[in-house]
């Protein structure tokens, strides 16, 4: 991790979870982290936890619904610590709804956060990686072991945007090749994470029982192989990690 020592990563989705454990492995590596999301006082909570760490945490505002604030946050970083040097689109969304019960709007917020949002992120990334001729950089998304079979668990339509986000992550990655970069692009799929997300997407009861039924991976995990991935030698990229508890069996 030297190399990455004083350069700039950015997390979404950073309030909790594997987001919020993102931020806390990189600032302990000595990274300058931008965590956004729209409960930005948990992350501003983390931030005061982690003062006196080897790197630091910038907590932004930020709705991934609205292109503004994306271009915004890009804006700052720009203006406060230079550019991004690391992008993990961590910031994924589910709202416990089958294809036939999902309204045009809620399919709307689904595809603009977990794939439309991605994509921005990226876009940005590497536009300010190459106005500073930075060619190390780091792209990774953090997709769901949904998005490479459309299993019992899980919405359908939430499973649709993951696999979309397995296609764009190749393409990025061969369209870095053909423009001859050394910019690295990876797809981290977990399985079963214990974190908020089944419980705003399902309710406490269902939740529970995806919890409680094997020991589930924590946030902290899927930073770890993350940590791995962005430590790998320049000359090394680790395209697509899917990582799962040892007890879950789809």
């Amino acid at each position: 991790m030297e190399r990455w020592v004083g350069r700039v990563a950015l997390v979404t989705g950073a309030s909790s979870g594997i987001g919020a454990a993102l931020c806390e492995s990189l600032v302990r590596s000595g990274m300058k982290v931008v965590g956004i999301a729209r409960g930005v006082e948990q992350i501003k909570s983390l931030s005061e936890n982690l003062k006196g760490s080897k790197g630091s945490l910038l907590p932004l505002k930020c709705d991934l619904n609205k292109e503004e604030d994306i271009r915004n946050v890009f804006d700052t970083i720009k203006k406060e610590l230079g550019g991004v040097d690391i992008c993990i689109n961590n910031a994924g969304l589910t709202n416990g709804k089958g294809i036939l019960d999902s309204t045009v709007e809620e399919m709307h917020e689904q595809s603009n956060v977990n794939v439309i949002a991605l994509c921005l992120c990226s876009q940005l990334t590497i536009l300010s990686m190459r106005e500073r001729g930075v060619d190390d950089g780091h792209v990774i998304n953090i997709n769901s072991t949904i998005g490479h079979g459309v299993l019992p668990i899980g919405t359908k339509f939430y499973a649709g945007t993951k696999f979309a986000v397995r296609a764009i992550t190749e393409g990025l990655r061969q369209e870095m090749r053909e423009a001859k970069s050394h910019i690295r692009i990876t797809s981290v799929s977990p399985g079963l994470v214990e974190t908020q997300f089944a419980f705003r997407a399902y309710g406490e009861e269902k939740a529970n029982k995806f919890y409680k039924s094997i020991e589930c991976l924590q946030g902290h995990d899927v930073a770890n192989a993350i940590l791995h991935i962005i430590s790998s030698p320049k000359h090394v990229e680790i395209n697509e990690l899917i990582i799962r508890p040892t007890e879950q069996s789809f």
